[in-house]
């Protein structure tokens, strides 16, 4: 018996690194998934998801005994998001959980950036959590049996993180989101939390201009990013962890939270 026997969950960003890893925690504890991502090189820096990744969460997933309707769908085009949901729903016909995971990272002084990379920042990270809740709340509020959603934030939605003021925005944004959600959702039963990691081993975390940047400002502000545990980064199964946890009933009385899985970064 898993903790999530008979659930539902829809999850953006599934083709690879943590929405991967969550759609294949929660079906291990018991839930069908419906996942999405855009499968599309958003960015420079690092390579972008692929249908063949998506493909590969899918054999995952079935792995752990588990069936997945996989969609490719941008998460900034609200259409496109609803109809993945209602692809979902009428294969499992019924949601009890939505994990908005899909983001992007793209990183440099915040006057330097550019107009695009700002746009595409809050389209991704802020305005997709968005479409995310508005395909997503009116099916749970109409099941009438309660729900979670969490939000997948960072520890730079609790701090000012240099090289990243745009991340920071769409980060600390959707604590926003969060915040509000839960308290309008609190008569449905419907939980919602975010979640804030530090760095987690994926193919975003892994472009080298950015460890030359922080190199660059070692004096001044790369002391910001030394974490108070003796770990640099983490595994995303470790944040699937309490991804599980407040997707099941063990966190039922919890909403409006935000929960860092940050090493000890928060206490510097």
């Amino acid at each position: 018996m898993g903790r999530l026997d008979g659930k539902v969950a829809f999850i953006t960003g599934a083709a690879r690194g943590q929405g991967r890893s969550h759609a294949v925690r929660l079906a291990s504890e018991g839930a069908a998934i419906i996942g999405i991502d855009v499968c599309a090189q958003l960015v420079a820096g690092y390579p972008g998801a692929t249908q063949e990744q998506l493909a590969e969460t899918v054999e995952l997933v079935k792995a752990e005994g588990q069936t997945m309707v996989a969609v490719r769908a941008d998460v900034r085009h609200l259409d496109q998001v609803v109809a993945a949901v209602a692809e979902g729903l009428a294969e499992f016909g019924r949601l009890d959980i939505v994990v908005a995971n899909a983001g992007i990272f793209t990183f440099g002084l915040l006057w330097e950036i550019t107009e695009e990379q700002w746009h595409d920042m809050i389209d991704v990270n802020l305005t997709g959590v968005f479409h995310t809740i508005k395909a997503t709340v009116p099916t749970l509020i109409e099941q009438g049996e309660g729900g979670s959603i969490v939000i997948v934030s960072s520890v730079a939605g609790l701090r000012g993180v240099p090289f990243a003021g745009h991340y920071a925005a769409a980060k600390h944004g959707a604590v926003g989101l969060c915040r509000t959600l839960a308290n309008e959702l609190g008569q449905h039963r419907i939980r919602v939390n975010s979640i804030h990691p530090a760095a987690v081993r994926t193919p975003m975390n892994n472009d080298p201009g950015l460890f030359e940047l922080i190199l660059r400002h070692a004096d001044t502000l790369a002391p910001i990013f030394m974490n108070a545990l003796p770990y640099m980064s983490m595994e995303p199964s470790e944040v699937s962890h309490m991804v599980a946890f407040l997707a099941s009933d063990d966190s039922k009385y919890m909403t409006g939270a935000q929960i860092p899985i940050d090493m000890g970064a928060l206490t510097r």
